[in-house]
């Protein structure tokens, strides 16, 4: 059987600044399930997480898959389970202030600086809901990794098809470092030299907002990106984002609001600002070393 053939993102001339986003309390206020989907199938929302919730402890279950299976059971009888209806209840999910301009804007400024700004969602929640919000329509994101079911010959959903928990999230920052952005492709094991990376962790920015978020937020922390937690400006409760900076899971926090020149606008400019002016080094620096290579190869040092 032939190997699948899988197309790959290469390095860019210009720098790469991926931005990874958690979705539910990163871009909306609340979780997609609770903007909908949950009251259209007769269940508060306390209720619908604690059934979840003990199915998940009671067979030492996924609490994705938990909450996906009871999804899929709540629905019989009340309503039809398949994609359109998901991208459905997503096209009605609220965002928070200044999202709907915020990618382009921030992918423009990044043009400015000559920079490549590339937008990823990294989520447990649901794909097809997040393929549903307006902002995704617009093409915001490059790739949208996330909980997603199989369907079925008739378009049902019956089954898993993608679980993404908080410990497995990480292995797609290493798909967007390499460019092997497609999810099954084993590539992502493969080697690469540093200078081949396409976006280098130091060119990552991962916003969230809990601890479902805190192994990617530690690795990028951990390789020299830059981690953000963000708060609902609203409630201006700050006790997640203090606990992780008190952890040294981020570098920074700012309340959830996209609109331009708030504090998360300004932050992220800076970031772009900076990453321009290091990759400029970063260039120097591996031509010197490609130089001195050459040299050692050719016989010419002594």
């Amino acid at each position: 059987m032939p190997e699948k053939q899988y197309e790959r993102k290469h390095k860019e001339e210009r720098p790469v600044v991926a931005i990874c986003y958690d979705f539910d309390k990163t871009l909306t206020p609340d979780d997609m399930q609770a903007q909908g989907y949950i009251q259209s199938v007769g269940y508060d929302v306390p209720a619908f997480w604690e059934k979840t919730n003990a199915l998940a402890s009671a067979n030492e279950m996924d609490d994705n898959l938990a909450y996906m299976f009871v999804m899929m059971q709540e629905s019989e009888g009340k309503l039809i389970f398949n994609r359109d209806t998901l991208a459905a209840y997503g096209s009605n999910v609220k965002l928070f202030p200044g999202v709907e301009e915020w990618f382009e804007r921030i992918r423009a400024y990044g043009k400015e600086k000559g920079v490549i700004v590339e937008h990823y969602i990294i989520s447990s929640g649901l794909k097809e809901m997040i393929e549903g919000t307006s902002v995704a329509k617009a093409g915001a994101f490059e790739k949208i990794y996330a909980s997603s079911f199989y369907y079925n010959e008739r378009g049902v959903a019956v089954w898993p098809a993608q679980v993404v928990n908080y410990t497995n999230k990480t292995q797609y920052l290493f798909r967007i470092e390499k460019g092997v952005l497609d999810i099954n492709d084993p590539a992502v094991n493969d080697s690469f030299s540093p200078e081949a990376m396409r976006v280098p962790f130091r060119n990552m920015v991962y916003i969230g907002d809990s601890d479902t978020d805190i192994p990617c937020m530690k690795l990028v922390t951990s390789y020299g990106g830059h981690s953000i937690g963000v708060y609902n400006a609203e409630t201006k409760d700050k006790s997640k984002v203090y606990k992780m900076m008190r952890d040294g899971r981020i570098r920074y926090f700012a309340p959830a609001d996209y609109r331009e020149n708030t504090e998360l606008d300004l932050l992220v400019k800076a970031i772009i600002d900076r990453t321009a002016a290091n990759e400029a080094l970063e260039t120097l620096h591996y031509a010197c070393k490609g130089e001195r290579d050459s040299a050692a190869k050719d016989g010419k040092l002594q």
